[in-house]
């Protein structure tokens, strides 16, 4: 085979992969800025959460057993009645749901949503803020992070 046609087999290739994924994240966004909005959760925060989580890839699978664009574990998804954790649809909407149902728990303070979404919120609420777990403490920080360059952006 020679290079030119190499070289569009795989510029033809990088066009439709490209915009598939393209297709992928505007419909992601538009699902997580809807429930979002119907939930009354801060859009630049469920954002913060899906790039801190997923990086916006389709249905990623972490280590520990966390599942989709927001990385529901299999417990939570079973408290939520979520079907298929790799169901886009599904995945934001039940995982924006926890994360107003999180935010009537803690009093709207997103620190203490963001580490209970990652860790536990039995766990968060009985620390608090005084968790000295670094990875929680991370994740806050990345969120809280995200969230500031998103607010500032407008």
């Amino acid at each position: 085979m020679r290079i030119a046609t190499v070289f569009w087999i795989l510029i033809s290739a990088h066009l439709v992969w490209g915009s598939a994924g393209n297709e992928f994240r505007r419909e992601a966004a538009y699902y997580v800025t809807a429930y979002a909005q119907h939930y009354k959760v801060p859009v630049e925060f469920v954002r913060a959460v899906v790039e801190q989580e997923s990086g916006w890839q389709r249905c990623p699978v972490s280590q520990k057993g966390a599942v989709g664009l927001m990385q529901l574990m299999p417990q939570t998804a079973r408290r939520l009645n979520v079907q298929n954790r790799c169901d886009l649809k599904q995945n934001v909407s039940d995982s924006v749901r926890y994360l107003a149902w999180l935010m009537r728990r803690f009093n709207r303070d997103l620190r203490l949503v963001a580490a209970a979404y990652y860790a536990d919120e039995n766990a968060i609420e009985r620390k608090s803020l005084n968790s000295r777990n670094p990875d929680v403490v991370s994740y806050v920080s990345s969120i809280r992070r995200r969230v500031e360059e998103r607010r500032a952006q407008r």
